[in-house]
């Protein structure tokens, strides 16, 4: 990535400098960045798999038709896991058509994206893929149409030893005999929408999920299980959805789900780059009612949230399902993000890791040309989107402990949010080494921050921190896009002028809709 790093050209201010102080210790932590933090999402849906992952003719391709280019941007990315199949799709998905040889899998009718699905990659074509690219599967498992036979079938058929059970050994005929131990199961997806193909009540759902959930622990106990919660928090039953699912499954699982998407509504986009303050009460929220449920039941259990599905989604750009006819492998809902949008995505990491106490794991949908950080040409290259770099550069840099950052910024007013912080920070130190990756966000539009750190508590050994390199995405045109004409038009780029002085305070310049990192060490 250093290659392609040049001096950025920064966006005009536009009003004076805002002062932005943090003050920082390393003995006051939020909690340890668990690296489920860094997943995403692959769903049977447009051209994630088909033609994003997966295309044979290529000239990328492996053996296996998966294509080259998307995995090397996959593995500089930095996801460390990807739920599959859906989403949407598995709520009606038979796995076992995609298992066995690929001549003999039968065409289905996904119900969810009415598109014509050939089952030419399944199971264990994604996990081996998975494991390829360096990445755990997390699987999901149809509640919607199938259930408790189905979750255990398929269990057996990923996890058994060859010779264990008759689904086991189907595995090792099928051409893998090593089991894909695979850790982590969703129960369902989205089972509160209307949308969702099985949709239920949250009682209906709850006590699916524990009979599942029961029978999937006795057939191996050494499973995390997450429930579904709520699709968004506009929906009417958030809350009340997460409480009563929970007295159903408290003892049975281990996370409870969120899924949030944002974009800039009615073309509000002060809303819009404070969108992580949604996400950041949808956790609390969450937690808190977990925590209700646990109490009532007097339970010393600790419940933590997978938000596996976050991302910014121009949904107002979507017809909706009713509407698509049906289709094979058609694009759909690929949008093109520009500078607002990879700042708003760097703020929504930073929000789930100022939680990383309670959020486990967090996964951006999609990976792959669905609402995703990386694009692709049907034969020709795969490029980078501008929200590819936050996720690249806050995976790669931000491993450790999370800070407790005491910020004091002005309060920016937006219509969907009320007054919020102007400008966002969040700190994660490596335990091993001392390093510090400082994030920051300034989600004001019109005026640039400077942003002081005081950091005299990170002496080492005598050894004061020393200023390693600082990155942002700003640019002169927050609408500007990377296209596969020019896939590096918007990257992060070097920035000038910020300093760490002797009395080990970092002073930086933070532009209007700008998202920054910057790193430290001795």
């Amino acid at each position: 990535m250093s290659a392609r790093l040049s001096v950025v050209k920064l966006r005009r201010a536009e009003g004076p400098l805002y002062d932005v102080e943090v003050g920082l210790d390393p003995a006051f932590t939020v909690g340890t960045v668990d690296p489920r933090l860094y997943g995403s999402f692959v769903e049977h849906m447009g051209r994630c798999v088909y033609g994003g992952i997966f295309e044979p003719d290529h000239p990328t391709a492996d053996e296996y038709g998966f294509r080259g280019d998307v995995a090397e941007l996959v593995r500089e990315l930095g996801v460390t896991v990807i739920r599959y199949p859906g989403g949407n799709f598995v709520s009606g998905y038979r796995w076992e058509d995609g298992v066995g040889p690929v001549a003999d899998r039968p065409r289905r009718l996904d119900l969810a994206w009415r598109s014509l699905e050939p089952n030419t990659v399944g199971t264990d074509e994604f996990c081996r893929w998975a494991r390829g690219v360096g990445v755990d599967p997390i699987m999901a498992v149809n509640l919607g149409t199938r259930g408790v036979d189905a979750a255990v079938d398929l269990l057996e058929y990923t996890n058994f030893a060859p010779g264990m059970t008759a689904l086991a050994d189907r595995r090792v005929a099928n051409g893998h005999k090593d089991p894909h131990a695979i850790r982590t199961w969703c129960l369902g997806n989205e089972m509160d929408g209307p949308w969702q193909v099985g949709h239920k009540t949250a009682d209906e759902y709850g006590r699916l999920a524990a009979e599942t959930a029961r029978a999937m622990r006795r057939a191996d106990q050494d499973l995390e299980l997450v429930a579904c919660g709520s699709s968004n928090s506009g929906m009417p039953t958030f809350g009340s959805w997460e409480r009563i699912v929970l007295e159903h499954t408290y003892d049975l699982v281990d996370h409870i789900s969120l899924h949030a998407y944002y974009e800039p509504v009615g073309g509000d986009v002060d809303s819009f780059l404070a969108s992580s303050e949604d996400m950041r009460r949808m956790i609390t929220a969450i937690a808190a009612t977990a925590d209700h449920v646990g109490a009532v039941r007097r339970s010393a259990k600790r419940l933590t949230i997978s938000f596996d599905e976050w991302n910014v989604w121009y949904q107002h750009r979507f017809s909706g399902q009713a509407g698509l006819e049906v289709n094979e492998n058609a694009p759909l809902i690929e949008d093109v993000f520009d500078v607002t949008d990879a700042v708003v995505v760097g703020d929504l990491l930073m929000a789930l890791l100022d939680h990383c106490d309670r959020v486990a794991i967090a996964c951006q949908a999609q990976l792959v040309n669905v609402i995703a950080p990386i694009l692709t040409q049907t034969g020709g290259p795969a490029w980078r989107q501008t929200i590819f770099h936050p996720f690249a550069l806050t995976a790669r840099y931000a491993r450790g402990t999370v800070l407790r950052a005491a910020v004091r910024t002005p309060d920016l007013a937006t219509q969907r949010h009320g007054d919020v912080p102007a400008t966002r920070v969040t700190a994660v130190q490596d335990p091993e080494t001392g390093a510090l990756t400082l994030l920051a966000a300034n989600r004001n539009r019109t005026e640039p921050a400077r942003l002081t750190v005081s950091l005299r508590a990170f002496d080492k050994d005598g050894r004061p921190l020393r200023l390693l390199e600082h990155l942002a995405i700003a640019d002169a045109d927050p609408s500007a896009t990377n296209t596969a004409e020019h896939p590096d038009r918007v990257v992060p780029r070097p920035v000038t002028g910020t300093v760490l002085d002797g009395d080990q305070t970092v002073t930086a310049t933070l532009p209007p809709s700008s998202w920054h990192l910057i790193r430290l060490g001795h």
